[in-house]
């Protein structure tokens, strides 16, 4: 099913914009995981693994709180997820020298091969696609990548500090203040 959405103008409003960006942002996000479970069948992570895994490349030695803090998942989703990894060799728990109740999660090898792999199959379907692109639009998603650096820390920011949400009349959110 592919649907088209026509881009705001630069002249419509911020929150429009968000509407369109955060949709198409969806919608990419659940083509890229329908793309690599169809590219990849063998791998039988689920992305919320992967995103645990994806976290402890980024910081290794960190407790299954620290990552519960950083996704935003209540620490008994974490220790089922660590479980889960730690069962498939993906993942090494050791104990901290300050807490010996206490320990830090690190990836194996298993699990740095794990995290490559799912990593280069989406780097192989997004050069696929792109390539498929007409010229234009290839050029116009290049020069969109450091835009879109910047929103992805903007947003990670709002993490920190979410705004408050409400619900608006036509069915669509806004941020009312923070």
């Amino acid at each position: 099913m592919t649907t088209s959405v026509t881009p705001p103008s630069l002249a419509g409003s911020a929150a429009s914009a968000g509407l369109v960006l955060a949709d198409t942002v969806a919608r990419l996000r659940r083509a890229m995981r329908r793309a690599a479970r169809a590219a990849d069948p063998d791998c039988r992570l689920t992305v919320a693994q992967l995103e645990v895994l994806s976290c402890l490349a980024a910081a290794s030695g960190a407790r299954p709180s620290q990552l519960a803090r950083h996704l935003r998942l209540s620490p008994n989703s974490v220790t089922t997820l660590v479980n889960a990894l730690y069962a498939r060799g993906l993942v090494s728990r050791s104990r901290t020298a300050d807490d010996a109740r206490a320990f830090a999660l690190s990836l194996t090898a298993d699990g740095q091969s794990a995290l490559a792999r799912w990593r280069r199959t989406n780097a192989i379907l997004v050069h696929t696609a792109l390539t498929g692109l007409e010229e234009h639009h290839q050029r116009v998603l290049a020069e969109a990548i450091p835009a879109l650096d910047v929103l992805t820390q903007a947003i990670d920011t709002l993490a920190e500090a979410p705004p408050h949400i409400e619900e608006a009349d036509d069915d669509s959110t806004v941020a009312a203040g923070r």
